[in-house]
């Protein structure tokens, strides 16, 4: 009795670590055993993956040092490469989301999902059918942040300036140098960046619906994800409209993919990251050129 005593105060105090690599962003939470957030870290890489990624594995090793054992599981666009060389299990991005959202937000049809440079819709109505973007960016956070920086603010200037708007122009958002011709006359011609803001959320609106759903209905309860979703409410707002519906952005929306990886049941047991996972990160950092890490 001890020993099964022993073995399930083990498996109970296990914590839980999910890796969100995406394309310009590295988030990671770490669940406790009743799988709530115990710690959760948000930031750009700048493309310095392993560095970055690294930091955030040593961060969780020093605020939980007394709990060796954990599971550990990566995803994302760009955490294949990462979970190979570290040894640890990859979960597909599409399926961590799905397992996140059918755990914490059940009974959702359509997942909107706009990261750096990926958009992705997902159906769940009648079992899963995924629609991604290719290689171009146009309609995501980098397509934002493009236009911003065209209009000589920041994102999240654009977000206010556009809940004073009062007209929307047509806008391309299929790509940065289309939009650019677009808008660039508007502003000559004295067009206001309220209405020039707003036009260009309307314009990633109709890029996501028009280019990923592909004349399907959204409808039902449709959940927003993703850095853009979540930082820029009048994006959200631009949503709502055209799709004529109130979609939800959950609490904790930046980190629905990091939380399917620690709940995917395939995650890596670890007996001791501190031991077994911290050397191997720091002996690729310091084996990777400083230009690509």
């Amino acid at each position: 009795m001890p020993g099964k005593l022993r073995q399930f105060f083990e498996r109970v105090k296990r914590l839980k670590i999910g890796l969100d690599v995406g394309s310009t962003t590295l988030k990671c939470v770490v669940l406790d055993e009743d799988e709530t957030i115990a710690y959760q870290e948000y930031e750009r890489h700048f493309s310095r993956i392993t560095e970055k990624a690294t930091g955030m594995l040593f961060r969780i090793a020093q605020r939980f040092p007394k709990d060796p054992r954990m599971q550990i599981a990566v995803s994302g666009s760009a955490g294949m490469g990462l979970a190979q060389n570290l040894g640890l299990t990859f979960v597909q991005e599409v399926y961590a989301t799905r397992v996140a959202v059918n755990r914490l937000l059940p009974g959702t049809d359509v997942v909107i999902e706009l990261g750096g440079e990926d958009a992705k819709i997902l159906f769940l109505e009648g079992g899963l059918e995924v629609r991604m973007n290719g290689s171009c960016a146009g309609g995501t956070g980098a397509f934002i942040d493009q236009m911003a920086t065209l209009l000589g603010i920041a994102p999240d200037q654009m977000n206010e300036l556009a809940k004073d708007y009062e007209k929307i122009y047509t806008i391309a958002s299929r790509c940065g140098v289309f939009a650019k011709s677009d808008i660039q006359p508007l502003l000559n011609q004295g067009a206001r960046k309220n209405d020039v803001s707003a036009s260009i959320f309307a314009a990633v609106v109709n890029q996501t619906i028009a280019g990923l759903a592909q004349g399907r209905a959204i409808e039902g309860k449709v959940v927003y994800l993703g850095g853009p979703l979540t930082f820029l409410s009048q994006l959200r707002a631009a949503f709502d409209r055209t799709l004529n519906l109130c979609g939800i952005c959950p609490e904790n929306s930046l980190y629905y993919v990091a939380l399917g990886a620690a709940m995917s049941p395939g995650a890596k047991r670890i007996p001791s990251p501190r031991r077994r996972i911290l050397p191997k990160a720091r002996s690729i950092l310091e084996s990777t050129p400083a230009l690509l890490r």
